[in-house]
């Protein structure tokens, strides 16, 4: 066996042992366990109650459903498939379950699309609850991925293979100097390198580089070939961006995926939505309503009846199924001609996988945010395509994954990673970014990017005042601001840091001015790297009254994660560090891809706050804290405790 064919051998093997630990951590929240515990766990709403219900695209009925405990959190959110049930006297009953996806999720109400035909009566009735259900067709889909791939032989799929995994080179046409005045000297490159690519071509974008807008024009680029390709990304928000860009630009775009799965704005770009904007809807509507109206009347006829009556049910029941019929053939002529109009298929990795993108090849994939997809999920699209395009960046998040060992073993490196590794001729990095001033910009890129990231013109007016500092350190180191627990999550929360960010934060937004912030709508980012530190200021902001200016920029705050704000931006970015420990622990603070997400959203003041003590243990934030120091962006806590 060679060593690729090994490779992906434990690759699958990994793969499954990621199935079985997600599937063992979901049974530990979810089997076995009451009502009242999985609310704890964040996986159940209950009770809810139906607040209203409409039929949506694609004749899937659509329900708004409202829960009455507000305070718990919650694991729920848009393109997670659910189970809706009854709970009467307090049993469970299986018959009592519909399963449906969310939509979204905003406060207490949940939109959800079912998988019924007709709603039942207990929905309406008696006590209900909403369960967050395993997803085990993505794991399916992409363990056929991976075994299909570990198959290949004398095929385009084995040449891709043995390209992408680094046995053969990969191979270049001439390359053309592209011309446009839109976009500069490596985005033409990369273009350039895109178009003379025989294989796979990379975009390597690091923060605020144009790696989208780049992909986009590279697409277009494509369509002057090629009279159709295919399009993907890892989560649903990273194609419903790429579909959006792509109606900008007035490319013909179908969104593959459930409706459900798709934000309301690019809803338009389903299939469902372009079956029903079809010039033949109409017939269809009116044939589908025939077919149902003589199969009700044959319905009527009960088991006692003669012949007479049998041959008149027969006929009713005939003429149903004719127009039953021609409904379908219509349909499927419907779907033919929205497909032969489409330029682009949109869709997520294991979307790809699609029932109606069955058979389907393309010249081309397009992967945008290649470094967030699992090797295995990458391979589905590929597998229908004869080139292959990746965008992203290495140097940020990479996918996640809940089996620590899996991802020790190797899971963690994604498909784009070893082609870069393994094909470095087949890589462009883009090089302008218009995002960060050079001060926000210099740390990350000596650290991740060999310096040779430059920032735009533009960005030297990236500040809030001429007097107010792009770049700002506050060092907590000695002031008594200490770590905790929490006790349910085991996260890591700072009560003390929390309280001093919001405050610090409040005093600024006084200092540049309210009125200014809000005339310009600069928006704010406000995270940390713990889930409790996020629970902790939104208790502290949205519990207390001390801190009356902040909320009052509830809508241009958003307090989240880093990993949420990975391929996002914000004027004014705040980073709570948490750690404060005597051992100098800092826990997952080291996955430094995490850090340099965090370090590059800010597009006009980056404050972060940590104690230097604790994290000057590790390397690398010895070395910010040298480059902080270096560029005189150092303060410490006590200049506002004394």
């Amino acid at each position: 066996m060679s060593k690729i064919q090994e490779e992906l051998q434990n690759s699958l093997k990994l793969l499954k042992q990621e199935w079985e630990e997600d599937l063992q951590q979901f049974k530990k929240k979810f089997l076995y366990t009451s009502i009242s515990d999985k609310k704890e766990e964040g996986i159940c709403w209950y009770p809810v109650q139906l607040k209203k219900s409409k039929i949506g695209f694609g004749e899937r009925w659509i329900v708004d459903l409202e829960r009455f405990d507000t305070n718990q959190s919650h694991l729920f959110q848009s393109g997670k498939s659910v189970s809706i049930f009854s709970n009467q006297q307090n049993h469970i009953s299986p018959d009592l379950r519909i399963n449906g996806v969310i939509n979204q999720v905003k406060k207490d109400v949940m939109t959800v699309t079912l998988q019924v035909e007709e709603l039942p009566d207990w929905l309406s009735k008696g006590k209900i609850g909403i369960d967050l259900l395993f997803d085990e067709a993505s794991y399916r889909e992409m363990e056929s991925a991976l075994k299909a791939v570990i198959k290949a032989e004398k095929s385009r799929l084995a040449e891709l293979k043995y390209i992408l995994l680094g046995e053969n080179a990969a191979s270049f046409g001439a390359f053309h100097k592209l011309e446009d005045s839109r976009l500069n000297e490596s985005q033409l490159e990369a273009l350039g390198l895109v178009a003379a690519a025989k294989d796979v071509a990379i975009i390597h974008g690091p923060p605020g580089t144009g790696k989208t807008t780049t992909l986009v024009k590279g697409i277009q680029s494509s369509l002057e070939t090629y009279k159709q390709v295919l399009v993907c990304a890892p989560s649903n928000a990273a194609v419903d961006l790429l579909v959006e860009k792509l109606q900008e630009a007035g490319v013909s775009t179908l969104r593959i995926g459930h409706p459900a799965r798709v934000e309301e704005h690019i809803l338009s770009q389903t299939l469902e939505a372009k079956i029903a904007l079809h010039d033949s809807y109409k017939d269809l509507k009116k044939l589908k309503k025939k077919a149902d109206e003589y199969r009700k009347l044959g319905q009527k006829y009960k088991r006692s009846f003669g012949p007479e009556e049998r041959m008149r049910r027969r006929r009713l029941f005939d003429e149903a199924n004719r127009f039953k019929d021609e409904a379908e053939h219509l349909e499927e002529y419907i779907v033919y001609d929205v497909f032969q109009q489409t330029k682009v298929f949109a869709s997520t990795l294991v979307g790809a996988s699609n029932a109606a993108l069955k058979g389907m090849r393309f010249p081309v994939v397009f992967i945008d945010e290649a470094g967030q997809g699992l090797e295995a999920a990458t391979w589905i699209p590929i597998q229908k395509s004869d080139r292959v395009v990746m965008a992203g960046d290495h140097f940020q998040l990479p996918p996640t994954i809940k089996s620590f060992e899996a991802a020790r073993k190797g899971l963690s490196e994604t498909l784009f990673e070893k082609v870069i590794k393994r094909q470095p001729s087949a890589s462009k990095m883009l090089k302008l970014q218009y995002r960060m001033p050079e001060l926000i910009m210099g740390f990350s890129n000596r650290v991740f990017y060999g310096n040779e990231l430059q920032a735009a013109e533009n960005t030297q007016n990236h500040f809030l005042s001429e007097d107010e500092p792009v770049l700002e350190f506050i060092d907590t180191a000695g002031s008594g601001f200490t770590e905790q627990v929490e006790e349910e999550s085991l996260s890591t929360f700072n009560t003390e840091e929390a309280r001093f960010a919001l405050r610090y934060l409040e005093e600024m937004i006084k200092r540049v001015g309210i009125a200014k912030i809000k005339t310009h709508q600069w928006n704010i980012g406000l995270v940390a790297p713990y889930r409790a530190q996020v629970r902790k200021f939104n208790e502290l902001l949205f519990e207390t009254y001390d801190y009356p200016n902040l909320r009052s920029f509830s809508e241009l705050l958003t307090i989240d994660s880093i990993d949420g704000f990975q391929g996002q931006e914000r004027d004014i970015m705040f980073i709570s560090l948490v750690r404060s420990n005597s051992k100098g622990e800092i826990g997952f603070l080291s996955d430094t891809r995490r850090m340099n997400v965090a370090l590059t959203r800010a597009k006009r003041k980056l404050v972060v706050l940590g104690d230097s003590a604790t994290l000057s243990h590790h390397p690398f934030y010895q070395a910010f804290l040298d480059y902080i120091e270096e560029k005189g962006c150092y303060k410490s806590v006590y200049e506002w405790l004394y």
